[in-house]
This record gives structure tokens, sequence and C-alpha cells, in this order.
């Protein structure tokens, strides 16, 4: 019988133990506004890139993060070293230009001013169990941390709207809402997943429910797409104002900021501004049951114990068991776009 075997080898391990390295290097471009650039002005030269950058170092050293970045898939280039010009991929040019709507670099820009350094605790965090972000040290949780700081706000709103638009288009395409009218998406930050919700389903009429900080990003939105005659902004804190009363209720990666007994909380409240036969739907990272496949989910579940040492994600069968025991008859699974799924339970 022939025998295959297979060879050790390291080339995993330097991978991903090195890994924080392709990661400095694509956020590093980020911070550099490279791609936007580059969609002004494709074709560039190491020249005009030194140039435009501001780029003190060796040509050399410049080669070697700009081939890094067509290495790692972020860029195209056409000829090599002297004869090099450089241009955007395709995805860099649609989600790294700052001038699109669909612009993700918000989030980026964050993973580089601070989520880089909360990271680098992540050993001290699985150690105590607790929040690493600066936040811990003024007792204060990172969400009112982050909106007494309106530049750093406006990066984590434009970023988290970034990230989640292609979810927020899939949810919009893949279910079906004609047989409801009403929908409230508690903690719909700048109104985007409403806005996504009701263009695609014009019978709808959404309502984007948060704290008063996001009323203006939310408006801005709105108009900006349009969309005034079906979507409307109101104010309010789901931890203390009951929801108002709509046939679909979203929450958009909400329930993993919290701890377990919160999340049920947060359930039983949409669970309460439903009718009968209304939906609540959640999108986040859902983890695969057997926990190994969607490992974004799993790193992203470490990330909200550093960021806020309370949340954590879950399981479809983890929301299952909470669905019930906030009311719910029936449960079901779409994925959406990338690791992201929509968790949604049924009221009877």
């Amino acid at each position: 019988m022939e025998t295959t075997t297979t060879q050790p080898s390291p080339a995993v391990i330097l991978q991903i133990g090195t890994g924080f390295w392709a990661s400095k290097v694509l956020l590093t471009a980020v911070q550099f506004e490279l791609f936007t650039h580059l969609v002004k002005q494709p074709n560039q030269t190491i020249k005009d890139i030194k140039s435009k950058l501001d780029l003190k170092c060796t040509d050399r050293n410049a080669y070697d993060f700009l081939d890094c970045l067509v290495g790692l898939g972020f860029l195209n280039r056409e000829g090599i070293l002297e004869t090099a010009h450089y241009s955007n991929t395709i995805d860099t040019a649609i989600f790294l230009d700052k001038a699109k709507p669909s612009y993700i670099g918000g989030i980026l820009e964050m993973q580089n001013e601070q989520g880089w350094n909360v990271w680098a605790k992540l050993d001290r965090g699985l150690k105590t169990g607790l929040i690493q972000h600066d936040v811990k040290d003024n007792d204060e949780n990172i969400f009112d941390f982050i909106s007494n700081k309106p530049e750093m706000f406006k990066k984590f709103v434009d970023g988290m709207t970034g990230v989640q638009m292609g979810n927020f288009i899939a949810l919009a395409q893949k279910f079906d809402f004609s047989n409801y009218k009403t929908l409230l998406d508690a903690g719909g930050s700048a109104g985007v997943l409403s806005i996504m919700i009701a263009q695609h389903n014009t019978h709808m009429n959404c309502t984007t429910f948060d704290l008063p900080a996001l009323e203006s990003m939310a408006n801005e939105t709105i108009e900006k797409f349009k969309m005034a005659d079906h979507v409307k902004v109101l104010n309010g804190d789901f931890f203390k104002d009951e929801l108002p009363k709509a046939d679909i209720v979203t929450m958009g990666n909400v329930l993993h900021d919290w701890d377990e007994d919160t999340k049920i909380k947060l359930m039983k409240t949409a669970y309460d501004a439903l009718p009968k036969g209304g939906v609540f739907i959640a999108i986040e990272h859902v983890i695969d049951n057997e926990r190994k496949q969607n490992v974004f989910g799993l790193m992203m579940s470490l990330n909200m114990l550093i960021e806020t040492g309370d949340g954590f994600n879950y399981t479809f069968d983890d929301f299952n068991n909470w669905a019930k025991k906030a009311g719910f008859s029936s449960t079901e699974l779409m994925p959406l776009a990338g690791p992201s799924s929509a968790a949604i339970a049924y009221k009877q």
C-alpha cells in the first residue's frame, strides 16, 4: 500500500506569527491615504508617490513598502523598480478611497490609532478577563469614551458603516420583506441599514433608533441618499426606553458588545416591541457551531474582551437558546457577506 506523509513545515507558523507586519503595511498605507491618491492619479512612479506622501526614506525602502502592497494584493504594478508604475486594485479603489461612500478605511484608521495598542494587551486581557482599552482608567465604557471625542467618533461610525454596508445590502436583497411594512433599527448609528432596506424594498418605512449623538450623522446620511420619505431618525436609549413598535426590529453588531444577561435583555426588549408574526434580526459575525470555521468571528470575540471586558461573539446555538428565553418561537440563520450572518428570530 502506498503511503504519503506530510512533511512538517514552519511556513504557516511564521506567516501567522509575523502577521502584524502585513497588517501594519496596510494600515500605514491607509494612514498615508495612498489608495485615495492613486484613485485620483493612477499609474504613479516611485518618485511621484514619495513626493505626494512626503517620504524621506530611500527609493529601496519605498519600493519594499509598495511591493509588499503588491504582493499582498492591495496594489497593481506594471514594470519593476525604476520602471514600476503603481495603481489600485478593484477592491482598494472601491473600499479604500475616502471620496467614496463604500470607504471602509475608518475602521482601519481606528485600528492603527488604538486597536493596535489594545491588541498588544491580549495576554493581559486573557489573564485578567478585564477590558484593556484606555477607557478603563476613566471608569467609562468604550461607547461613552468614543462619543466624547468627535473626530474619533466619526471615524468609528464611518468605519462601522463601511464594514457593514455589504451585510446591509445582502440582508435587504435576501430577506423576504414582502409581508412586513415597518422596521426599527435599534442602535442604528448613521442610519445606513434602514436606508438600504428601504431602497431595496420601497414599501417599507424604517426608523433608525439611537442616542442623540448619532442624530445629525443619521440625518446627513438620509439626506445624502434622498430617503427622507421612507426613513426617519428617533433618539432613544434601548437600555432605558421602550423600543417603538415595528414589524421588524434589527440590531447590527449590538449584541456582541454585552454579556449574556444583557444580550437576552436586549432580545426581550426587541420581542416586546414586535407584534405577533414580528421578526428580530441580529447582524453579527456569528461563530459556527463547531467553533473552528469562522476564525474572524472568534477573533472579533477576543476583540470584544479587550475593548469592552464583557462582550463576546456567539454561535447560532447560543442565539437559539437566548431567543427561547426571550420568548421567540423559531429561528434561522442567513449568511450575508464574508464572515457575517443574520441571526433571525420569529415571534409567534
